[in-house]
């Protein structure tokens, strides 16, 4: 049964076959990383407990290099020899930090008895969106598929990439993150309606990436009550697809 575990805020084991992907490690203890700037609060992150989750896995794909998805103890904890997926203008960074075996996500990459894709993904609107990125999201395809959207909002290449493809589940970057100005620069309510009504109604919608980070104001609880037919996991939960 392919399985999607939530560790924590966008840390997943993605579980397609006999394969399993970490990704985007943030491994850190409460308090680790310093709140993000220019945002409405100054609470320091990530603001919650990592579950006690068995984190063993057969590769590593980090979507951006931001610190709420690859941060220091993540640097400290992964083998420097296990394969690590990423986007192309990031490659050079992880090797210089002793990662032997980095494969960026230029064009699709097969590993055990999974193909990966690179799609697009726009981390905010406008000039915004140009200083987050570079950021992409991920189509991982075995016997069932399952899309990342990674760090974006809704825009025409997400809904690209749902039409494009015939996926079992999707999992969407939610919180709605976002700095004192500006509009947001992860999905909030009104984009992840708009996946959930772009996917077939048979198709789970994943949320994750809350409650965890200082800027990402949008929480499980504002996301249930909004937009009906999403799966919300708690810390640690497993999702079957």
């Amino acid at each position: 049964m392919p399985t999607v575990q939530l560790v924590r805020h966008a840390t997943l084991l993605v579980t397609l076959g006999e394969t399993t992907f970490l990704v985007d490690p943030m491994l850190g203890e409460p308090g680790d990383i310093p709140p993000i700037p220019n945002t409405p609060n100054d609470r320091e992150n990530p603001l919650v407990e990592r579950p006690d989750v068995d984190l063993t896995h057969d590769a590593v794909v980090v979507t951006h290099r931001h610190r709420d998805h690859f941060d220091d103890a993540a640097r400290e904890f992964l083998d420097r020899e296990i394969p690590l997926f990423c986007h192309p203008e990031e490659a050079d960074e992880f090797r210089e930090e002793g990662f032997e075996d980095v494969r960026p996500l230029d064009i699709h990459h097969s590993f055990g008895d999974v193909i990966l894709e690179p799609t697009p993904a726009r981390h905010g609107h406008g000039e915004l969106a140009e200083k987050m990125a570079p950021v992409l999201g991920v189509v991982f395809e075995g016997a069932e598929s399952l899309y990342l959207a990674g760090d974006t909002v809704w825009y025409d290449a997400v809904a690209e990439t749902i039409d494009a493809y015939d996926f079992d589940a999707v999992v969407v970057n939610a919180g709605g993150a976002r700095f004192v100005e500006g509009e947001p620069i992860t999905m909030d309510e009104d984009d992840v309606a708009s996946v959930r009504a772009a996917v077939d109604d048979d198709v789970p919608v994943i949320a994750d990436h809350m409650d965890a980070i200082n800027h990402c104001l949008v929480t499980r609880a504002d996301l249930r009550a909004a937009v009906e037919g999403v799966t919300i996991p708690e810390d640690g939960e497993i999702v079957e697809f």
